[in-house]
């Protein structure tokens, strides 16, 4: 299939969509400039007890890891597809704060690492999640100083409630991509990190009500423009479990509905959830994590959270709807992005079908071992549960 994007068709949009980036604790230790491996959890006292469990399954790592090193061969189908506008949930602290959270897992990478999140050329951190806020106050301010002098566009935390539901607007020719990044309670995230008037912390959504999505959606008109396409980021749910409620399902249709939101990209799950295509528009319910320092840990193996995907999503300006999706699947081992094999290509797509059938989609696989959406159906969804 012929890869497009905005130079090339200025009637579409490519997207890449990512999941969780976590490149905190064992990610930064292994990183040219890690900071201090002191962490505050139950079962370890440094990150560099992740590294050890990580060697320990498969193999040393010889560091440091360069900063494109922890993106591996995502770096090379970046390069391959050209994203118009890449997009990840940052999920951890960009500081050297000494003062943790009393939350039991803390997450931080030193600010010398930022090479991290620029090396593969990220546009946009969604930081609207239950760790961005691990090292208070100071670390998040020193997390969004951060960023923003490397020059990442930034959505879902701020220093007042403004500044934190204003979306990133990323310029893609004469279009614009607007990002607007939501945390959910239902992630984990405390009441107390919401941003307010005066105050800083994360775009947290009350619920998943009626309610709520109608003023997100009323947010969203208020800026959005003819041409504009509008990916809403919401980190919601719980790490584990394929399910997908009934108030994200009604939620996600509601600002569909409404004009408002062209794509959903869904996260919080540590593994790959669900996809559906609604009124021709695409929702990811959960995109899984896509770098983390998970290795060695052992529990809930059967969720497989070490395959990991790259969303390419092909968006058509004129309206918003889905003209393409591809999604390259990769390995996390060495804390390096890898190919897979086949037979965990295979088990991508068969688990990516069996959540989807209710949803309305087929997957195949190309090929290039690409997976590709190949089959939306009409359905009749059941109106959603009224959730206030």
């Amino acid at each position: 299939m012929a890869i497009v994007n905005s130079l090339m068709n200025p009637r579409v949009i490519n997207l890449f969509l990512a999941g969780d980036v976590m490149t905190g604790r064992g990610i930064d230790q292994v990183l040219p400039h890690p900071g201090d491996a002191r962490i505050y959890e139950s079962c370890a006292k440094s990150a560099c007890d992740y590294v050890a469990l990580a060697e320990r399954v498969n193999g040393p790592i010889a560091r440091p890891l360069a900063f494109g090193d922890i993106w591996g061969d995502a770096l090379t189908e970046l390069e391959r597809r050209r994203p118009d506008a890449r997009i990840v949930n940052l999920e951890t602290a960009v500081t050297q704060s000494p003062e943790p959270e009393p939350k039991g897992v803390n997450y931080k990478m030193n600010p010398a690492n930022v090479g991290a999140i620029t090396e593969a050329g990220i546009e946009c951190c969604v930081l609207a999640n239950n760790h961005v806020l691990d090292w208070g106050c100071s670390g998040l301010i020193e997390t969004l100083t951060t960023l923003e002098q490397a020059g990442v566009h930034l959505a879902g935390a701020g220093r007042d409630q403004a500044s934190a539901a204003a979306p990133a607007i990323i310029p893609v020719g004469t279009a614009r991509v607007l990002v607007y990044a939501l945390a959910s309670p239902t992630s984990g995230v405390p009441a107390t990190w919401a941003a307010g008037a005066h105050k800083l912390g994360v775009n947290l959504l009350p619920s998943l009500s009626e309610t709520c999505a109608q003023v997100i959606a009323e947010e969203i008109h208020g800026t959005k423009r003819p041409g504009d396409i509008v990916v809403v980021s919401i980190h919601w749910g719980p790490n584990w479990g394929y399910a997908v409620p009934d108030q994200q399902v009604g939620f996600a249709h509601r600002l569909i509905d409404s004009g408002a939101a062209d794509v959903i990209h869904g996260h919080s799950s540590h593994h790959v959830k669900g996809i559906e295509v609604y009124r021709q528009k695409l929702i990811l319910y959960g995109c899984g994590d896509f770098i983390n320092d998970y290795e060695g840990i052992s529990d809930h193996e059967e969720f497989r959270d070490d395959l990991v995907l790259m969303c390419f999503p092909t968006v058509r300006c004129a309206d918003g709807t889905l003209a393409d999706l591809n999604i390259v699947p990769l390995q996390i081992r060495n804390m390096r992005l890898h190919r897979i094999s086949l037979a965990s290509t295979r088990w991508l797509a068969d688990t990516l079908n069996r959540e989807g059938k209710g949803l309305g989609n087929g997957i195949t696989i190309g090929p290039d071992q690409v997976l590709r959406l190949v089959r939306v159906e009409a359905r009749e969804t059941r109106p959603p549960r009224r959730v206030e």
